[in-house]
């Protein structure tokens, strides 16, 4: 399964939106409101919980500087990953698009399609008031 959140635009370089999303406790202030928990566990790690949803604690797998952040499902059932692609449009603009791609048997992809499509789609939305 891959879904793409749309693309946004930030009105910063992308090595300063790459270094943004290279701190893994910046992704609290990309959350959604009804996010429950979040805790960095280690400086590459961190763990959240929406409202009504498991924990799910996410490694930053690869980092390519200025364009690709990927990170990784860190235990679990479920293998996943969401990279954030970032393009420069600019000296201060860039563009970013998240990707997540996973293995899921055709019962849970239907379960959990809606609920991450709007995820990823939030955590770019608030990028550029974030960022």
């Amino acid at each position: 399964m891959k879904l793409e959140s749309p693309k946004t635009t930030i009105d910063k370089s992308a090595q300063e939106t790459f270094d943004f999303l290279s701190d893994v406790k910046n992704f609290e202030k990309l959350m959604p409101e009804n996010i429950s928990k979040f805790e960095v566990l280690e400086e590459d790690k961190f763990l959240f919980a929406l409202k009504g949803m498991p924990e799910i604690v996410l490694k930053k797998k690869e980092a390519i500087a200025p364009n690709k952040i990927v990170l990784g499902a860190a235990g679990g059932k479920l293998d996943f990953s969401l990279t954030g692609n970032i393009t420069e449009l600019a000296e201060n603009k860039s563009e970013v698009e998240l990707i997540f791609e996973g293995e899921f048997n055709a019962m849970m992809a239907m379960m959990i399609k809606g609920p991450i499509s709007k995820f990823i789609e939030t955590l770019v939305g608030n990028m550029p008031a974030s960022v």
